[in-house]
């Protein structure tokens, strides 16, 4: 009895879910004929006529954790995909490709003011660099007018030598830099100086290159195009007077530190009219007029252009000393005979005449660059001892190429007098050069070990990557190398 109503029991129960199972997968039957195609589900599955391919998948997955028995196993085989393959054919339709919107493309825009003011008063650390900068543009334009003379001739005929000249006026808080480079047109002054981070030298070396002369771009500088910027940092405005041998009129270009924008005029005064080349001057702000001084203008000059490949002169005072006489106020009473003569003494003092002159600043030449078997050990010391202000001789000197991934030329001292610095201290024994312009010596344990931290020297490289304003390296794995 007991076991014939557990058995009663159980029927009723699974007659129960059957039950609602069909009707739970009736209903979503008809949901989906609404949905789907207008045509019928196919009522044939494997061979077993009366049950649509939907009810049946719902079927299985409803029922078969309860299910005992043999009768529903085909409903539960994956080749029929109900449970994982084919879910994708009771979603909605795949949205056409062809209906999406097209994209827009727009370019970056620039606040020419926010800008310049990044330029001016936060890409450079320090001040002075503006003269390292400028003496580079006028050594590029040099180079340029060098490189284009090799085919055209007629433009060095009869003109001024290749140099840079820097004049300064402490009266009137200026400094001029003049160079007789290649100079300007007035379009090239819209593409240089009126467009910022376009440089003339990178696109000068890319028409090079597209013409095969690869080998002549080894002293071009300029590479990130806001070097000229750089005259905002100590000038309250620019002028920039240029005459270009592809030109008949010499142009000038004028901006101001807070202004967007800038003027271009010709130049009609035929007193400030050049032969070929540009002429820069700066109107230096009130701050910054110390930069006027012809003294600290050379000490510049020295300490980072000292060996860039063209001459500069410094407009310098000088003297020289002469002999002049003066009248002695007392008189010398000579009795000769009855007659007495009155003779005023003549005296001469030494006095010194001062004048003012083109002086050579950058006379130190880069014995680096020159093979190591054709320099002289004098030549070593004298180079040693001008650098780093030294008056002994070192004890021995070490010159140098090394090429590979990162190309560089360096001579190493060992200094001759003992110092009481610390191992660990940070040292400014060893300079940077960039294609001969001086970039830093702030190095902490970066090119050279602490424990040799007493070793003196030079280091030239074209490889070594810097940052925009070309005073710090950047990380790279060349530099630890």
């Amino acid at each position: 009895m007991l076991g014939a109503s557990r058995r009663s029991v159980c029927t009723a129960a699974a007659g129960s879910r059957r039950r609602a199972a069909a009707g739970v997968a009736s209903t979503v039957s008809g949901d989906s004929a609404v949905t789907s195609s207008p045509d019928p589900p196919r009522s044939v599955v494997n061979g077993e006529p009366g049950v649509p391919r939907l009810q049946k998948r719902l079927l299985s997955v409803l029922a078969a954790p309860k299910l005992i028995g043999t009768d529903n196993v085909v409903s539960l085989k994956l080749r029929e995909g109900s449970l994982v393959g084919r879910r994708y054919e009771s979603s909605a339709a795949a949205v056409d490709s062809s209906d999406t919107p097209p994209a827009e493309k727009y370019e970056y825009q620039a606040e020419v003011n926010r800008l310049m003011d990044l330029i001016v008063h936060s890409l450079y650390s320090n001040k002075e660099v503006f003269l390292r900068e400028l003496v580079s543009n006028a050594s590029d334009a040099l180079d340029k007018l060098r490189y284009l003379s090799v085919t055209d001739s007629d433009l060095l005929k009869d003109g001024p030598e290749l140099d840079i000249r820097i004049q300064t006026d402490k009266d009137n808080g200026t400094i001029t830099i003049i160079d007789t480079g290649i100079g300007m047109t007035r379009q090239e002054l819209v593409d240089s100086l009126g467009t910022i981070a376009s440089s003339g030298t990178a696109k000068f070396l890319k028409a090079l290159k597209e013409s095969q002369e690869t080998s002549v771009d080894s002293n071009l500088i300029g590479q990130f195009g806001v070097g000229f910027y750089s005259a905002f940092l100590v000038s309250d405005k620019v002028v920039v007077s240029t005459k270009s041998p592809k030109s008949d009129k010499q142009y000038v270009w004028e901006s101001e530190a807070e202004s967007n924008s800038y003027t271009i005029r010709e130049e009609t005064d035929t007193e400030k009219l050049i032969p070929r080349g540009t002429r820069l001057t700066l109107y230096l702000k009130r701050d910054d007029k110390g930069f006027a001084h012809p003294e600290r203008i050379q000490k510049l000059v020295k300490n980072y252009s000292q060996f860039v490949s063209f001459p500069i002169y410094t407009w310098q005072e000088k003297g020289y000393t002469k002999e002049v006489e003066v009248d002695d106020p007392a008189e010398a009473k000579i009795e000769a005979g009855d007659e007495t003569k009155t003779e005023v003494k003549k005296k001469t003092k030494t006095v010194v005449e001062k004048y003012w002159d083109w002086e050579l600043t950058n006379e130190t030449q880069p014995i680096w660059l020159r093979n190591p078997r054709e320099v002289s050990t004098d030549e070593y010391n004298a180079f040693y001892k001008n650098t780093f202000n030294e008056y002994m001789d070192p004890l021995a000197s070490s010159h140098f190429t090394t090429e590979g991934e990162v190309e560089f030329r360096s001579i190493l001292y060992v200094p001759a007098t003992k110092k009481d610095d610390i191992p660990d201290r940070k040292t400014k024994n060893i300079r940077l050069y960039i294609k001969r312009v001086f970039i830093s010596d702030d190095f902490d344990g970066e090119l050279f070990p602490r424990y040799l931290s007493f070793v003196k020297g030079v280091v030239d490289s074209n490889d070594l990557p810097l940052n925009v304003s070309r005073e710090i390296l950047q990380e790279s794995r060349v530099v630890s190398i």
